[in-house]
């Protein structure tokens, strides 16, 4: 593994900032972070390059279970068969 990765979960640790590794890519480690309001995708690849991708939201409760199986029936009828 890259010293790249071990930079960024040692910061993260220090932060004190919940994070999980996982392999989304052959040729990379994604290092997933969370922050009140904003999630971080960290993919650190095997030639030491890192690409961020950040999502930001306000955390809203958007509903309950109903709204959840609702939006989910709704994507399912609009797939082919």
């Amino acid at each position: 593994m890259s010293s790249t990765l071990f930079d960024i979960v040692k910061a993260l640790e220090l932060a004190r900032i919940h994070f999980f590794l996982e392999r989304t890519q052959s040729d990379a480690i994604q290092v997933s972070a969370t922050f009140v309001g904003e999630r971080w995708e960290i993919n650190v690849f095997e030639d030491g390059h890192v690409e961020i991708s950040r999502f930001c939201g306000n955390e809203t409760v958007e509903g309950g279970i109903e709204l959840l199986l609702e939006r989910l029936s709704a994507e399912d009828a609009d797939k082919p068969i």
